[in-house]
């Protein structure tokens, strides 16, 4: 096994089209971490915008990124936040084989979508795609109901024995709660309760490359039919940067005033609530939170109105920036929050 580390950096970069939350992903990758499939985009898997940092060129971890992502997709940056740092063994699969242990820093960046170019195959994806079960703006989701939920209970009643069985309802109780529990912050513990359980496509993918370096079998159930139909699967652990990401983005729309990074200057409050459904994936109760929103002083009228509304024109409001420097709390909030039936 090597003892070697390189550093990379990977972009989650986020954008709101017509009420679509979209991200960010690349087919094909050329500098040196890139593996021979990315190389000539032949594996057909999505991945995030990502490459090696280079201390001799970059000064800033951030400033390598931002190159990275204008190289490969065309698009310069300009909200960017770091999130986290990837590390665990193996997470790139030629760790196994004695290659570098690969640990890359996640960021997260908020545009407004543009036309892509670059050298990566970039493409625009509804991040929706990658979690189906995420989306409440229209109910809760059918394939809760008809897939995950069967299949997590096939999971705990295949617990060895009953501590580990009371273990596993105990992980899917908190994660899949209640549909009046439901926590729109806890992407991450629902991803990874799903990869635990065998029902994502990467969980079979990684058994298998583990098996086939002779290393223990980790003892994931295999639910084939159920892992085929939750969502698409993207290279190494990227959909697990990405579900960080998003309940990361949840939490801080409470707090922070980051969805204003994905609008115009000038919007609607009917963009700015569904902007923030769409990143919530609930829907929100519009008189509260109308009166929320202009109570806390985020937005003012600018006098003008938008006409192309199909219906009566509408005003059209700015961001308050000034916000920034009255109070530390300065996010929309998620008043009344209504996941429907």
């Amino acid at each position: 096994m090597a003892d070697s580390t390189v550093l990379g950096l990977t972009a989650v970069t986020v954008a709101v089209t017509d009420e679509v939350p979209r991200v960010l992903v690349v087919r094909r990758m050329t500098h040196d971490l890139a593996t021979p499939a990315q190389r000539d985009a032949s594996d057909g898997l999505d991945a995030l915008p990502f490459g090696p940092f280079d201390a001799d060129r970059d000064r800033t971890l951030e400033q390598g990124l931002r190159r990275w992502v204008e190289e490969q997709t065309g698009l310069p940056l300009r909200y960017v936040e770091q999130l986290y740092t990837f590390g665990d063994r193996f997470r790139d699969p030629r760790e196994l084989a004695g290659g570098a242990r690969v640990v890359t820093v996640g960021y997260m960046a908020l545009v407004q979508e543009a036309p892509l170019s670059g050298s990566g195959e970039a493409e625009w994806h509804d991040w929706y795609d990658y979690f189906p079960w995420e989306d409440w703006r229209e109910g809760k989701p059918d394939l809760l109901t008809s897939v995950i939920e069967p299949a997590l209970r096939r999971w705990v009643a295949a617990a060895p024995d009953s501590a580990a069985a009371a273990k596993r309802a105990e992980r899917v109780s908190t994660s899949f709660a209640a549909d009046d529990l439901w926590d729109t912050e806890r992407v991450l513990e629902r991803y990874e309760l799903l990869y635990s359980a065998g029902l994502v496509q990467e969980a079979r993918r990684d058994r298998a490359i583990r098996l086939a370096h002779g290393l223990a079998d980790p003892g994931w159930t295999d639910q084939p039919d159920a892992a085929a139909s939750l969502g698409t699967p993207m290279a190494h652990d990227n959909r697990r940067i990405l579900a960080v990401t998003l309940g990361r983005l949840r939490g801080k729309l409470k707090y922070r005033p980051v969805v204003f990074d994905l609008l115009p200057q000038q919007f609607t409050l009917f963009r700015l609530q569904r902007t923030v459904e769409a990143l919530s994936g609930v829907r929100l109760h519009k008189q509260n939170f109308r009166r929320l929103l202009l109570a806390g002083g985020l937005v003012e009228a600018t006098g003008a109105l938008e006409a192309n509304t199909g219906g009566r024109p509408a005003e059209l409001y700015r961001f308050r920036r000034d916000v920034l420097r009255e109070r530390m709390v300065a996010g929309v909030g998620l008043p009344t929050v209504r996941v429907q039936d």
